[in-house]
């Protein structure tokens, strides 16, 4: 029967479009890895890695998590993509502030083109600046072969050109794979770490540094971290919403009634992110830079952004909360939401449509908001007190697992998405046939 062939092949085409979009995440997440071997050239390995083995522990350990290895070992993509993710942020808080950009927000398509070039330029300044702190650092530890003009360019342009290829890729992978590409990148770069993280704190039980009933409590804490963010990720505050009685195109559609879904935790893992990157910045520039004479200072300001630092807690908190309103509020408008609900003829019971739904929909979405704050401050602190209480890698910390789980789920939730539509319209195109033309044998 001709409707089911079509009915077929409509389906078939849409799961080949869905296999292209995972073959095409897996060659990214290929390309990446492979980046993250490839050194700068110009550098003593040994040195480098006495170095590193020194410093995994503190901020560029952490520095080194997100990136994948990749500052480690000094590769073309030593800056990971954080660079790009600190330009989102001052662009986007920018966008806030000034009236110009406020207006490109709003122009759609177009101004969101105009938006990310900026971001584009941000990333050039800030990648640059980092490469050249970099370099810097490097010949102040003698790992640099032949320290000179002639090295701090190639470095600097490398790893700027490093940064942003990533970016570019980032931006492919949302564009022709599945997820948001800059989340998928960060997450293969913390999963490529996990074995050697594994092994570490294996090898910390074998030599007696670590209790195996320490190793079973950090594993039942691992698992149960994994329960708590499923548990609450999926969590809705369901807001009743009811439609009277209506005609529409000739038809009389009885009274209904649904529900307005609302997550606790709607900026899933931007937050941490962003909060990380904004304390990585400053931070490794106090660490590069404060073996300069005149700015010893910067050392022990340095000392106290370290992971398990009071001062390090304080802000990396405040930072979490900051960015779980602020892009909370750039996604989700409480006054767009009730002029929609105004316009097709719904209603909260017992509020008025208009600016009593709006104010209603803000104030149940702002206490949303700080107890999604709350339940992620904590989940990302883990690996502080896993640090202070027993030298647990913070690959096992709360920030690492909460970047694994939420990216999992919504890599899941956009692939059984993609699945449904394809589905759907299948169905569709079969119910058309049949009252459109018949069978035809």
């Amino acid at each position: 029967m001709a409707t089911g062939r079509q009915g077929i092949n409509s389906s078939t085409s849409g799961f080949a479009d869905l296999k292209y979009r995972l073959l095409f995440v897996l060659l990214a997440i290929i390309v990446f890895r492979i980046g993250t071997y490839i050194p700068v050239p110009g550098l003593n390995p040994i040195r480098l890695q006495e170095l590193f083995n020194s410093q995994q522990n503190n901020i560029v350990g952490l520095f080194n998590m997100f990136s994948g290895g990749a500052l480690m070992r000094f590769s073309i993509f030593a800056l990971g993509i954080m660079p790009y993710i600190s330009a989102s942020i001052i662009v986007q808080l920018l966008s806030v502030l000034s009236p110009a950009l406020s207006e490109l927000r709003k122009e759609g398509e177009s101004g969101q083109r105009k938006i990310n070039k900026y971001t584009r330029y941000g990333t050039v300044i800030l990648s640059a600046f980092q490469a050249v702190g970099v370099s810097k650092m490097l010949v102040a530890h003698g790992i640099a072969i032949a320290p000179g003009f002639s090295f701090y360019f190639t470095t600097t342009l490398t790893l700027v050109a490093g940064t942003m290829f990533l970016m570019w890729l980032g931006e492919q992978v949302t564009e022709r794979g599945i997820g948001n590409g800059i989340s998928m990148i960060i997450f293969a770069g913390i999963v490529a770490g996990l074995p050697s993280a594994f092994g570490r704190t294996l090898e910390q039980v074998r030599e007696g540094q670590l209790q195996v009933i320490v190793l079973l409590l950090v594993l039942v804490a691992i698992v149960g971290v994994v329960a708590f963010v499923v548990y609450v990720e999926r969590a809705q505050r369901r807001i009743t919403i009811n439609y009277a009685r209506r005609m529409q195109a000739g038809k009389v559609y009885a009274a209904q009634s649904t529900h307005l879904p609302l997550k606790i935790n709607m900026a899933g893992v931007i937050p941490p992110i962003f909060a990380s990157s904004l304390i990585l910045f400053p931070a490794t520039i106090a660490q590069w830079f404060g073996g300069s004479k005149g700015m010893e200072w910067l050392s022990t300001f340095s000392v106290a952004l370290q992971q398990g630092q009071p001062l390090h807690m304080l802000l990396f908190s405040a930072g979490i909360i900051f960015f779980c309103f602020f892009y909370t509020a750039l996604v989700f408008n409480p006054k767009e939401t009730a002029d929609n609900l105004k316009k097709s003829g719904a209603f909260i019971p017992g509020i008025r449509p208009g600016e009593q739904t709006a104010r209603y929909v803000d104030n149940v979405m702002t206490r949303l908001t700080l107890a999604g704050a709350i339940y992620v401050t904590l989940v990302c602190l883990l690996p502080e007190f896993l640090i202070l209480a027993w030298n647990v890698p913070f690959y096992f910390g709360g920030t690492s697992l909460l970047i694994i789980v939420v990216v999992v789920m919504d890599f899941m939730a956009q692939v059984q998405a993609h699945v449904m539509s394809y589905q759907y319209e299948s169905l569709l195109k079969k119910a058309n046939l049949r009252n459109g033309s018949g069978f035809n044998r």
